[in-house]
């Protein structure tokens, strides 16, 4: 499901940014054609919610890095605005999932923007048959 999360936040940024706007799903190392966005998934959490349902917490952070390393600050901060708008609801797997938790941060030239894809997972556990559908043979000893 990250996968499909990462995917729609692509197409949300993609959408807002238009293509003069370059975007990762993996690390680049170098040579990044800026201004360019980096999504990544920074943290995955699921625990037990109630009986077979879990809570599914994902927290992903959207790098971004700005043209013109004069104007940084001002184009992270109308950036920051564009991804608060376009990644509040996202279309992940036929489904609109919430983003919640958003914030921006201010980093080595760039903007971090964080954002939290939470769902609910329900998990069917394999079927056990019931008392009458189980045959035994028995024997005693002796007989």
């Amino acid at each position: 499901m990250i996968d499909k999360i990462t995917e729609a936040i692509y197409i949300a940024i993609n959408e807002e940014f238009g293509d003069e706007y370059s975007i990762y799903t993996y690390e680049v190392k170098q040579d990044l054609a800026k201004p360019c966005f980096f999504i990544s998934c920074v943290s995955a959490e699921s625990r037990v919610f109630f009986n077979k349902r879990y809570l599914v917490q994902n927290v992903f952070c959207i790098h971004y890095f700005p043209e013109d390393a004069q104007e940084d600050n001002r184009e992270c901060l109308k950036a920051a605005e564009r991804l608060f708008s376009c990644l509040e609801w996202i279309n992940a797997d036929g489904s609109s999932t919430m983003g919640t938790g958003m914030k921006s941060e201010f980093s080595d030239g760039g903007l971090l923007f964080f954002v939290n894809y939470d769902f609910f997972v329900y998990k069917a556990e394999d079927k056990i048959p019931a008392m009458e559908d189980v045959a035994k043979d028995i024997s005693l000893k002796g007989e």
